[in-house]
């Protein structure tokens, strides 16, 4: 049978790579007495070849390797029969561009989320700091969460001795990287009472109204 094969790999395979670097795949017809023409695709997407690039033989560049390629298939096809392919599925490795929201003011009793935005390739590790010391996670105050692209700080019900900077620390292949985020704790505002002002205004005002009708008619008197 008629057969096709990147870089020598006849079956599916991954192929590991590093932000910027370049990367060819080269699509080879096997068992074949005739000329065929080869297709290539990123994804689901048709990749555009020059008139010398397609029979037989055909080669594809990816460069520079982004973010974007990582987890994306290239896939080398028969133009004749579709069903005669083979892929190649790109892991690229990439460090962590640390990102959120870095200044947040809240006030006492209320819930705080610090996010810290981490998508890397492979998933690196986070710690959080406080004040440059380690946090000392307390069972019902604090809450982490982390997924291959967010490590999230919660807070319940936050405190004075919350307030200072809160440091994301992300450990990855090549080193580490930092974030800050500044927690800005604002006594509780006393809150004004207007129902209870409401209803006392109600009962001055029915009060003052009876008193004034009883002593209707010793002012029509006067």
């Amino acid at each position: 049978g008629l057969e096709l094969s990147i870089n020598n790999q006849f079956a599916d395979f991954p192929l590991s790579t590093k932000l910027g670097y370049s990367v060819s795949l080269s699509c080879l017809v096997h068992n074949s007495s005739q000329a065929e023409q080869l297709l290539w695709y990123r994804g689901e997407g048709q990749v555009s070849l020059k008139d010398g690039n397609k029979v037989n033989i055909s080669n594809v560049c990816i460069f520079p390797v982004n973010e974007s390629d990582h987890g994306v298939s290239f896939t080398c096809r028969l133009a004749r029969d579709k069903s005669v392919q083979v892929s190649v599925t790109l892991d690229v490795e990439f460090p962590p561009q640390l990102s959120g929201e870095e200044t947040h003011h809240i006030q006492e009793g209320e819930d705080v989320t610090l996010t810290c935005n981490s998508k890397c390739n492979p998933q690196a590790q986070a710690v959080w700091y406080k004040d440059n010391n380690s946090l000392t996670l307390q069972q019902g105050h604090h809450e982490l969460y982390q997924t291959s692209e967010v490590f999230q700080l919660s807070i319940k019900e936050v405190e004075q001795s919350d307030n200072g900077t809160y440091t994301c620390v992300v450990e990855y292949f090549s080193g580490k990287r930092t974030r800050d985020f500044h927690l800005l704790v604002e006594e509780k505002k006393a809150v004004f009472p207007k129902e209870a002002v409401i209803a006392a205004a109600v009962v001055v005002l029915i009060t003052a109204f009876f008193g004034i009708a009883a002593r209707k008619d010793k002012f029509c008197k006067v």
